[in-house]
């Protein structure tokens, strides 16, 4: 039997066209992951082009470590190296693409052939199985990924990130893990007087191994439900982080919180690109300034060419009530894309960077973080803006 993922009515037609009879189409995540610990005699898992990266990857890994006779193959509208890199590393099977039929039933029958010689041998690495009926998939939930980028450096974009993180933690009501991925110029430690004692770097080390016990030493308690993932004291040192590590440390983020808030850097590179690669919301932050607008508009054609969702993409717009001869309209116009949040211009916002505490934390009615606050509950916590749930989230709230 073949499970197909998809949530696109008709590509999941079309491919059910070519799959053939047999094929038991799951359109949630929860369908799929009750389908999965249900059903052993299933050998293939196809996850359709709509499924998010990050999810397609944590998907295979728990496979390959509980199931690893359920092969799962991947099919993608646009191939891409990194991609298809980090997926097989996960341990897809095969990196398809969706408008090749030909190529997607030979992937298909190579993986299903693998999975009859690995399921006809008795497994010796001591790793058993969960008992038939346990929960495969879905036994805990996972938090969600918010990424916050810029495509220009002085338009708020860390200011943003550290006071939407305090936003969504309300006061410890909820878990959020802050990280700063500016791993050459991060500047969360400043503007938090947080101490750097550890940082991403102290992973280094250990890059290969570690561990959920590992991954909270690397933390810095900050407020109440928020702990911080601080960048490197030397810049050099970002040089040695591996791609591999930022994904790992992601996940082991998503596992322990509720939203996993990353300030990216403002390029990108193969530690951003793995970052965005596991983000379910991209958070761009811009200003009413024709030099932003510009970049903010090159990089979401950026983020078309890396098959990025256009629905997980929303804009900010800081500084909104700025008078420099632009509309809102103005700016949507420029970058092609609705403004999603409007957070106004302070001249506490400077104050508040100077002397390291957040408005959130001080000020927690001001307008800036009021705005954030009005944001976040549209985009992430109402029902119909929240995203799609993970593979793994069954039973999250």
């Amino acid at each position: 039997m073949t499970i197909l993922y998809e949530q696109w009515q008709q590509q999941a037609d079309q491919l059910v066209a070519l799959l053939g009879e047999g094929t038991h189409v799951v359109g949630t995540a929860d369908e799929l992951v009750e389908r999965v610990n249900n059903d052993r005699d299933d050998y293939l898992v196809v996850l359709g082009p709509s499924t998010p990266l990050a999810e397609a990857v944590g998907f295979a890994q728990q496979c390959r470590l509980r199931r690893p006779a359920l092969g799962v193959v991947l099919l993608r509208q646009f191939l891409d190296v990194n991609v298809m890199s980090e997926a097989l590393r996960a341990g897809v099977r095969e990196v398809v693409d969706s408008g090749d039929p030909a190529a997607v039933l030979a992937a298909c029958a190579r993986s299903q052939d693998l999975s009859r010689q690995l399921a006809s041998k008795p497994r010796t690495n001591g790793h058993a199985l969960p008992a038939s009926g346990a929960p495969l998939i879905g036994s805990s939930r996972e938090g969600q990924v918010i990424s916050v980028f810029s495509a220009k450096g002085g338009v708020g974009k860390t200011t943003i990130a550290i006071n939407l993180a305090l936003t969504l933690a309300e006061n410890g009501r909820r878990k959020v893990c802050l990280m700063d991925l500016d791993l050459s110029f991060g500047d969360v430690a400043i503007l938090t007087q947080l101490t750097p004692e550890r940082t991403i770097a102290d992973a280094i080390p250990v890059a290969d191994r570690i561990d959920e016990t590992g991954f909270r030493t690397l933390l810095t308690p900050y407020r109440a439900g928020v702990d911080v993932l601080l960048a490197p004291v030397q810049p050099q040192q970002a040089e040695e982080i591996g791609r591999e590590l930022i994904g790992e440390l992601i996940q082991m983020a998503r596992e322990e919180f509720d939203y996993v808030v990353i300030d990216t850097a403002s390029v990108f590179t193969e530690h951003i690109l793995a970052a965005l690669d596991a983000t379910h919301h991209y958070v761009l932050v811009t200003t009413p300034e024709i030099p932003a607008l510009k970049n903010t508009r090159v990089a979401l054609d950026m983020f078309d060419l890396l098959d990025y969702r256009r629905e997980a993409r929303t804009v900010v717009l800081n500084r909104s009530d700025a008078k420099v001869g632009l509309t809102h309209g103005d700016v949507e116009k420029v970058i092609r894309m609705p403004i999603a949040g409007h957070i106004p211009s302070s001249r506490d916002v400077p104050v508040s960077a100077n002397v390291g505490v957040p408005l959130a934390v001080s000020h927690p009615n001001h307008p800036v973080p009021t705005a954030l606050r009005e944001f976040a509950a549209k985009r992430f916590e109402d029902g119909s803006a929240k995203p799609k749930r993970g593979l793994f989230s069954k039973g999250a709230r």
